[in-house]
């Protein structure tokens, strides 16, 4: 098999850890909203026990109820907004760090990420990326149809890096809908399943078990030349 020319990161729980965005900001929102819901750190406290639960896509909904405050609309808008602008308190996982270093020399790197664009964007500022890493693509400036599975990402750092099939690597961690694309496009494909990982646990999508699973991004080097 060809070395690979270009290693593709996930980003959410592949180079960092996605609770620690969850957590950073659930104490903005805790911070904005004080005059609501009462003392920030007590009221961030709450928010983060309801993200472990089954309320996780509810957490402001709920918060509002535990707290005897009517959920609108327009709060629970604000809320989100305060939550997706915050400017997050995230750094790289060490591995992946050293990964991005260790890497930089010997394969062009990119990265594919997707959730609304001026959170994301907030990500990878706060972690600093850009400059290591050459090819940062966010899914939702083409619009939320074009996060993955849709491939259009995938096909995008190919015509830019002019590679194909197995000279790529796609790195990342959610097997319900990470791998699709690449797969089909004839990438190799490495889930990362890290212990505190929000998908670990979540089977393949059909079409989507990816080629290898590690641990750790220290694991990768020999999976990909």
């Amino acid at each position: 098999m060809p070395t690979t020319c270009a290693v593709v990161f996930d980003l959410d729980d592949t180079l960092y850890a996605e609770r620690a965005y969850a957590m950073s900001g659930f104490a903005a929102v805790a911070e904005a909203f004080a005059d609501r819901f009462g003392t920030p750190a007590d009221v961030a406290a709450q928010m983060i026990r309801l993200f472990d639960t089954e309320h996780r896509g509810q957490v402001f909904d709920e918060l509002c109820r535990l707290s005897g405050v009517t959920p609108d609309p327009t709060l629970i808008q604000e809320m989100v907004d305060a939550y997706r602008s915050h400017v997050p308190r995230i750094e790289l996982h060490p591995d992946a760090d050293a990964a991005i270093d260790r890497l930089a020399g010997r394969s062009r790197l990119a990265l594919i990420s997707d959730g609304p664009l001026v959170m994301q964007e907030a990500k990878v500022v706060a972690l600093g990326v850009r400059s290591r890493i050459e090819l940062v693509v966010l899914t939702d400036q083409w619009g939320r149809s074009f996060w993955k599975p849709h491939p259009r990402a995938f096909e995008h750092i190919q015509d830019q890096f002019g590679v194909e099939g197995p000279s790529c690597t796609y790195i990342a961690d959610n097997a319900k809908k990470d791998f699709i694309a690449p797969r089909a496009l004839g990438w190799r494909t490495i889930q990362i399943k890290r212990p505190d990982g929000i998908y670990a646990s979540h089977p393949p999508a059909p079409g989507g078990t990816p080629d290898h699973c590690v641990s750790s991004l220290d694991e990768i080097d020999d999976l990909i030349t």
